[in-house]
């Protein structure tokens, strides 16, 4: 295993992480890291992604960094969860099974329900009910099993309502007929804001890694095609970045034309510091992925909680207003909407932490 002891340490050190967990089953194939960032609010709750990394290295940064985001994205709506992550080592169509799964289920089981797991890229809703005759440590379950159903519809959600705050920001008011908008990645989530967008008459543009994809949405939701690796640089009102993260990156950002960048997408931002300079420099208003993609999150918790779909709506709906919080006092205190999100959400993790004493 090619991972720095001492620089993991010192990254858990300055992010703040609490635990650091690895998995190894060579008779199943298994390599597995659960992250777990910080914990005050509740049990730390994350995605399992499972890709083909190129290093372990890779897969341990991928999971600092993405269970330290939801710890934020948790905080900053409200919920009482903490953040986490989890990784499998592997491509996801050829190397999963039912065995593997299971395995990683007995894993997290054996954390004593300090991670619950949930899906994200390369695990599916099947993959959690393998899981589930392991451990009841998992959220984002089919109805069929008292789940919440499919949380990509609210995780679509909640970004449509953040992209409508940031409208509201620059124009004074929120609709999106005539907006154009930049949806790149038209995966579940992203067809699925493509599908409200259009429903509110905005002038949508869609990118895919996939042609074939992307052909099919445009053509589903009288969409307009555009290149992917360029979809960045069309001068819209809004781009929407939905697959992958690190698109809105310091090479990135001088070329781009849209006001606005408000997507499903974690962690858009590459090289956050330099990033965020740049785009305040060229005017364009971020509205942070970890404040507006926390949809799937909330319907998660949702279902922990036994809340039926009209609570789950409220809270994803509040989405707005949290976006519109975060963007005045990103002006009131002349700060970016990153930082200011970031210190919304580090106050409330401050603030519980002095109950707990």
């Amino acid at each position: 295993m090619e991972v720095n002891k001492s620089s993991v340490f010192e990254k858990m050190g300055v992010s703040g992480h609490q635990n650091l967990y690895f998995c190894h089953d060579q008779a199943v194939g298994l390599q597995a890291i659960i992250a777990i960032h910080d914990t005050t609010l509740g049990p730390a709750i994350g995605g399992v992604r499972m890709l083909p990394y190129e290093s372990v290295s890779e897969a341990v940064e991928d999971a600092l960094r993405l269970s330290q985001a939801i710890t934020y994205k948790a905080s900053i709506a409200g919920l009482n969860l903490g953040g986490g992550s989890a990784i499998i080592i592997g491509n996801n169509r050829t190397d999963k099974t039912e065995v593997l799964m299971r395995r990683f289920g007995q894993f997290i089981e054996g954390l004593n329900g300090n991670f619950i797991a949930s899906t994200d890229i390369g695990t599916t809703q099947k993959d959690l009910e393998y899981m589930l005759s392991e451990t009841d440590y998992v959220a984002g379950l089919p109805a069929s099993l008292n789940g919440g159903g499919d949380t990509t519809v609210f995780a679509a959600r909640g970004v449509f309502y953040g992209i409508k705050a940031a409208i509201k920001e620059l124009y004074g008011d929120d609709s999106l007929a005539g907006r154009k908008i930049a949806v790149q990645g038209v995966g579940s989530v992203g067809e699925q804001l493509v599908g409200m967008l259009r429903a509110e008459n905005a002038r949508v543009y869609v990118s895919d890694m996939t042609e074939e994809r992307k052909m099919k949405i445009a053509a589903k939701y009288k969409a307009e095609p555009i290149t992917y690796s360029t979809s960045f640089e069309l001068d819209a009102d809004v781009y929407a970045p939905c697959a992958l993260g690190g698109t809105v990156n310091p090479d990135t950002v001088p070329r781009m034309r849209c006001k606005i960048i408000a997507g499903s997408a974690n962690n858009q931002l590459k090289d956050e510091d330099v990033t965020n300079r740049l785009l305040r420099e060229h005017n364009i208003l971020y509205t942070p992925d970890f404040l507006i993609n926390a949809g799937a999150l909330i319907s998660c918790f949702s279902e922990l909680e036994g809340y039926g779909s009209d609570r789950t709506e409220a809270l994803v709906k509040n989405i707005y207003n949290a976006t519109r919080h975060v963007i005045q006092k990103s002006v009131e205190d002349n700060i970016t909407t990153y930082e200011a999100a970031k210190q919304l959400a580090e106050k409330r993790i401050t603030d519980i932490k002095k109950l707990k004493r």
